[in-house]
């Protein structure tokens, strides 16, 4: 018996490995571009005939650069994660391919062509290497780019944009079923779990995405972008807690319903949850409620509302929509913080939560969702990288994470100020490891990320951290950088 559950265990185990790494890979796609998105949706919810300020003209952008730009920065950004610059060309040129051979917006099409178009030319480039004559190089790069992206543009024009656009036509309908038989409510069932798991990227950036984005270009405006995003389930926790949670928890909940609500960084409240892992009931009766709202009052976005924070959902809610969103996220407020309340209230632990051991755990399963719990035994052996920079040589400290968007974007700001506070003339910047930029004198990172940072800034010295929040390092370090 005891074997069978170790089976299942390890096939679970790997089926959500398989998962989070396949989220984790589309959303490498994604989340480069999320500023040409919001680009899109503030033009498309400004200057179409029903937006805040209708213009023909300015409109005219809508169209292009939903069926043209966003496809091919996805395309050349799944290219270039496999083979850098070069891939990331023939990747763009192959989703070119799909692009014009389909009638729907082709972000399906381009999280496929593009990472092909890299791994192609990168198995070309393997098998020539050190075989060309010298003088030929910069002949059979170009040309092989050339002949390689061309021959898969023609390849996806002809067969493969017909497949991904009937796919996508496909899923769109099972879609429009669930919201015409007010069963979308039911997808938070799986989502607000899976957001705790770091399950959520497969789902939101592989399906839901996309079908969203068709959905707004026919009208206007799309749900599909909210049933993740929407932070009033988490919002609902976060009061809760600070009501009736206890000592530390309660104390630290103020400044985590600024984070998640405005900020927009939905993890700040994962700890919570597993603290009392009860509380999923709380996230999915919000989320349900809160969905089960916007399609009653028939709300929707304009385009993917990143970070997840209130601000960027008033600026993607298209003119006339600012009630039933607004409503829809605080029905899910209301709805899960009774829920949470009532958990909360009848508990019956005296001791204080360990706010920080379900903070921790949080930042494993981040690791491990981001393939990089691996490298955690390495960067806890040498948690400060390399040899400790002189003072005088400090100039740049760079934060950096996976994406380079939230958990550093928040350890650098709380460092920043820091060291304004101890009049300390240092540029502070953050950035994702891959990015980490040749001229960073310091490389601040969470420890299950440390090993791979050293590879991109072997040089550098490098610090870990178990917490972007709250740090010891950081008094730490402004201190020594004081002295200066």
């Amino acid at each position: 018996m005891s074997q069978v559950n170790r089976e299942n265990t390890g096939s679970q185990g790997g089926a959500k490995v398989a998962i989070q790494t396949f989220g984790r890979f589309l959303s490498g796609m994604v989340m480069p571009n999320i500023g040409a998105f919001i680009a899109w949706g503030l033009i498309t919810a400004l200057f179409i005939p029903t937006g805040w300020l209708p213009n023909e003209s300015f409109a005219s952008l809508v169209g292009p650069m939903i069926t043209y730009l966003l496809p091919l920065l996805i395309g050349f950004t799944g290219g270039n994660m496999v083979h850098g610059t070069r891939g990331g060309v023939v990747g763009a040129v192959a989703t070119m391919g799909v692009v014009v051979g389909s009638d729907i917006p082709m972000f399906l099409g381009a999280m496929l062509m593009g990472p092909l178009g890299g791994w192609l030319i990168k198995k070309f480039d393997k098998s020539i290497e050190g075989k060309i004559r010298s003088g030929f190089e910069m002949l059979v790069n170009n040309f092989s780019a050339g002949i390689i992206g061309g021959a898969l543009a023609l390849l996806a024009f002809k067969g493969i944009g017909p497949v991904i656009e009937a796919i996508s036509k496909v899923l769109a309908n099972g879609v429009e079923f669930l919201v015409n038989h007010n069963l979308i409510p039911l997808a938070n069932i799986l989502i607000e779990p899976a957001k705790v798991l770091f399950l959520n990227n497969a789902i939101n950036h592989g399906v839901l995405g996309p079908i969203a984005m068709d959905q707004a270009v026919k009208t206007g405006q799309s749900l599909i972008f909210m049933l993740e995003s929407n932070p009033g389930p988490g919002l609902g926790i976060l009061l809760a807690y600070w009501l009736f949670g206890r000592g530390m928890v309660k104390q630290s909940a103020p400044g985590a319903v600024i984070i998640h609500f405005l900020g927009g960084i939905h993890e700040i409240y994962f700890p919570y949850i597993l603290m009392k892992p009860v509380l999923l009931l709380a996230a999915i009766a919000g989320g349900v409620a809160g969905t089960f709202t916007f399609s009653l009052l028939g709300a929707g976005l304009v385009a993917t509302p990143s970070p997840g924070s209130i601000i960027a959902y008033i600026a993607m809610t298209p003119k006339g929509g600012l009630l039933p969103m607004l409503a829809g996220v605080a029905v899910a407020t209301v709805v899960s913080f009774l829920v949470a309340a009532a958990f909360l209230k009848g508990s019956k632990q005296t001791a204080e939560d360990d706010l920080d051991a379900a903070t921790s755990k949080v930042q494993q399963m981040k690791a491990e969702a981001k393939g990089t719990a691996a490298s955690a035994a390495t960067a806890v052996e040498a948690p400060q990288g390399g040899a400790e920079k002189a003072v005088e040589d400090v100039k740049k400290i760079v934060f950096s994470c996976d994406a380079g968007m939230g958990s550093s974007a928040m350890g650098a700001s709380i460092l920043r100020k820091k060291l304004q506070k101890a009049n300390v003339d240092v540029t502070v910047t953050n950035t994702a490891i891959s990015e980490i930029p040749t001229d960073a004198d310091i490389v601040i990172t969470h420890k299950t990320l440390t090993a791979r940072a050293k590879l991109k800034a072997p040089e550098a010295e490098h610090i870990s951290i178990d917490d972007f929040l709250k740090s010891a390092e950081y008094d730490r370090l402004a201190e020594r950088l004081s002295k200066n």
